[in-house]
């Protein structure tokens, strides 16, 4: 069961590993959008910090904390760390948010070879995630393939796909992600991220060979309002 917002007003969100350039962005974007947004990271005071620099450029409500205590106040948790981390952070905030929805950004690059696809046995970092946490946290995943930098000076031309086995939770992400402007869709079931986990690799081959700032992905044809599926 994901935990519900207090009538009338927006969900706090918790950014984990806030101070890295794609929870930077986020934790900026919210900001900006007017959500509270608590930054963590594994030192307190750099959170503090960014969270400090962030009041000052959006006027917006910003707070700092370590990791886990940032976790604790929030009723959505963005985790934005990379692969190799994933598992120890998620371990940390585990006690904490039972019962509330995680927003896993997980990418499973493995350098350096990070070019080429390596999905992990559980078949997707979300699915892990979702193994280390438990039945009693709703986990969606998105914004795999969003280049962080481009996000943060936003300046974004792409899709964001947003995957978990529960649709009002994929809807409360799909809400979160059109807060920072970008248009978020439906991908289906969390076992479906395999497809955006797997695809950043390509993109950063894309990246590569072409000389990209940050390729993307777009879905194109009409869509219709969602179904609930």
């Amino acid at each position: 069961m994901t935990q519900s917002p207090v009538a009338g007003k927006l969900p706090i969100i918790a950014v984990v590993g806030g101070t890295g350039h794609l929870g930077a962005a986020l934790a900026r974007g919210w900001a900006k959008a007017g959500y509270p947004v608590v930054i963590g990271s594994r030192e307190a005071s750099r959170a503090v910090e960014a969270a400090s620099a962030l009041v000052t450029e959006t006027g917006g409500t910003v707070t700092g904390a370590d990791n886990l205590a940032a976790a604790t106040t929030a009723d959505i948790i963005a985790v934005t760390v990379p692969f190799s981390h994933q598992r120890r952070i998620l371990e940390e905030i585990r006690p904490v948010v039972k019962g509330k929805l995680v927003v896993d950004t997980t990418v499973p690059l493995v350098p350096p070879k990070v070019a080429r696809v390596q999905l992990p046995p559980e078949d997707s970092a979300a699915i892990a995630g979702q193994a280390i946490l438990g039945e009693e946290v709703t986990v969606v995943s998105a914004f795999h393939n969003v280049a962080a930098h481009n996000l943060a000076r936003d300046s974004v031309d792409c899709d964001v796909l947003v995957f978990g086995d529960s649709q009002p939770a994929r809807a409360r992400v799909v809400s979160l992600v059109e807060a920072l402007g970008l248009r978020g869709l439906h991908g289906g079931a969390l076992a479906n991220s395999t497809a955006a986990e797997a695809l950043t690799s390509v993109l950063v081959f894309i990246n590569r060979i072409y000389a990209a700032d940050g390729a993307g992905l777009r879905i194109t044809g009409k869509l219709a309002p969602p179904k609930d599926v």
